[in-house]
């Protein structure tokens, strides 16, 4: 069995993400085979790995810092929300089926424990480490019970844990400590210490209270590392176009052409891959925003109507808001348009949709001669092509079937005049295929934008995910959590009292059942017990 770790955070965006990361690619210069995982992930982000299944796309982004190819084993469990109250469970890469919330962490939630601990167990026979990402934050009580991405995989799988706290905001050292004290003492000594994140100023300053944090707890820092514009990967749920910041935090490199281009993206409801536009915000002269209003459409030269979660909720709202009325006149006015995947199908005439939001036959915008049938199996795919003279790959999250009946051919979709219109994730990485694209959009919008003959998005990612790696390596203890990693949490760390409060009666009294959720050959789909087990649950709870 290989050495692991958790990264766990005081707070959701504490930097657990970028922390993982950076770890993986510190390990990955050293020669260390290293995977990321994440037992379970709550995004609308995705990204479908070669053997066509889908898994949160920071994971990908930790499999790229590792330098590895991305697989289910890595997350497990992806819940991708369709309201404020329940998710679509996506199971070893597969969906199956829906749940309230109540439903899932009332019980069936721990009943995903043993597939989560044989895919780390997968992955630990197999790498020299694994870096594991926590959820939220390990003292959410009221979820302990139940929890199979903090504290309960890492008692379970013995992994020593380093808890991250973002002083940006404040309160750190009460977060560290209170998140220590909120565990029990079985969780408490699997609590190697902690990692400062987003530091400004000097650290000689901060070193005081470090050192009186480790009289409270008896356990060390292990690392400040200091705040750095732009250093996110692929966001989990957050609005943030990120290597515009990152790459060219300097200075932001001035357009090609005599023209800036803008792009206004619209902020639909349960956006879901809204990092499709990270490719066009890395290119020098393109400016993106998000919009939702329709005045802010007035001055863009391009607008992208991204993916969503739900594509019925997300033309509502478009029509409730009057962005739908000024996509409509876009069109007419022949200014460019650009659907992806949801934004595809609101585009279309007509959808029919008795899957996501049950709600039968409902009119598009007729921008597009597209018709959308939404089927029950999910569509996940990692296509290539080649459009506007120029080879694409993207990849295919949707449950939409698109029949295409007039215009001209775009990758999956289809072009009238400056509207296109796609299922395809990612092609605007593909670098030839991005600069055609946006020179046809200045084109019709009238722009003199030249796009940079040298801008390689893959190229960018790397040295993104460089950068990530020098903050772990020029900021935190490497040798000790090396150490960490390879042996363990050290013995000995002593109790913060109260500790964890007394739990109330579990809801259920079914145990988890390991062999109900043994994890099956890759080539398989999903595990079929834990797939029966849980699917026969989630379809009650279904929408």
């Amino acid at each position: 069995m290989s050495g692991g770790l958790l990264v766990a955070g005081t707070t959701s965006d504490a930097g657990k993400s970028v922390v993982t990361a950076g770890i993986c690619r510190w390990l990955a210069r050293q020669g260390v085979k290293v995977a990321p995982f994440k037992a379970q992930n709550m995004s609308l982000n995705s990204f479908v790995t070669r053997e066509g299944a889908e898994i949160g796309r920071a994971q990908a982004m930790q499999a790229q810092a590792c330098r590895v190819e991305p697989t289910a084993l890595m997350n497990p469990v992806l819940l991708k929300p369709g309201g404020e109250r329940s998710s679509q469970v996506v199971l070893l890469g597969k969906p199956v089926g829906e749940m309230s919330a109540r439903g899932y962490h009332g019980g069936r939630q721990q009943r995903l424990l043993g597939t989560v601990l044989d895919c780390l167990a997968e992955l630990r026979s197999t790498y020299d480490a694994v870096i594991c990402e926590g959820a939220g934050s390990p003292a959410e009580i009221n979820l302990r019970r139940t929890d199979i991405v903090n504290m309960g995989i890492a008692r379970n799988a013995r992994l020593p844990v380093v808890v991250v706290g973002d002083i940006d905001r404040g309160g750190v050292f009460a977060s560290f400590f209170g998140t220590v004290a909120l565990l029990s003492p079985e969780d408490q000594a699997l609590v190697a210490g902690f990692l400062v994140n987003k530091f400004r100023g000097d650290v000689s300053l901060l070193e005081p209270g470090l050192d009186m944090l480790h009289g409270l707890t008896g356990r060390r820092t292990y690392g400040v590392l200091p705040f750095r514009h732009g250093l996110g990967i692929d966001e989990e749920d957050g609005l943030r176009v990120s290597l515009r910041g990152t790459v060219r935090e300097a200075s932001v490199a001035p357009p090609v052409g005599a023209d800036v281009l803008r792009v206004a993206v619209c902020a639909v409801p349960l956006m879901s891959n809204f990092t499709d536009v990270d490719a066009l915000a890395a290119e020098p002269g393109v400016v993106v925003r998000f919009a939702d209003r329709p005045e802010e459409l007035a001055d863009a030269d391009l607008v992208v109507v991204p993916g969503t979660r739900g594509t019925v909720r997300a033309l509502a709202w478009l029509r409730e808001r009057g962005l739908a009325d000024a996509l409509v006149r876009r069109a007419a006015e022949g200014r460019p348009v650009l659907g992806l995947c949801g934004g595809f199908q609101v585009l279309g005439e007509h959808i029919e949709d008795d899957v996501e939001s049950r709600a039968g036959a409902v009119d598009g915008l007729g921008v597009l001669p597209v018709r959308v049938r939404f089927a029950r199996e999910k569509t996940l795919a990692r296509p290539v092509g080649e459009a506007l003279g120029e080879h694409v790959e993207g990849y295919e999250i949707h449950h939409g079937v698109a029949q295409v009946g007039g215009g001209e051919p775009f990758l999956d979709g289809c072009r009238v005049g400056a509207t296109w219109g796609t299922h395809w994730h990612g092609s605007l990485e593909s670098d030839g295929f991005r600069r055609a694209f946006l020179r046809a959009v200045a084109a019709a919008a009238g722009r003199r934008f030249v796009p940079a003959p040298d801008t390689s998005f893959a190229a960018l990612r790397e040295e993104q995910l460089d950068r990530l790696g020098d903050l772990i390596e020029e900021h935190a203890d490497t040798d000790a959590l090396w150490r960490l990693i390879e042996s363990g949490a050290p013995p000995g760390l002593p109790f913060v009292p109260p500790g964890a409060p007394a739990q109330p009666p579990q809801e259920t009294d079914e145990p988890p059942g390991r062999s109900e959720n043994a994890v099956r050959d890759e080539s398989e789909s999903a595990p079929q017990g834990a797939k029966s087990t849980v699917q026969g649950e989630l379809e009650g709870d279904k929408k």
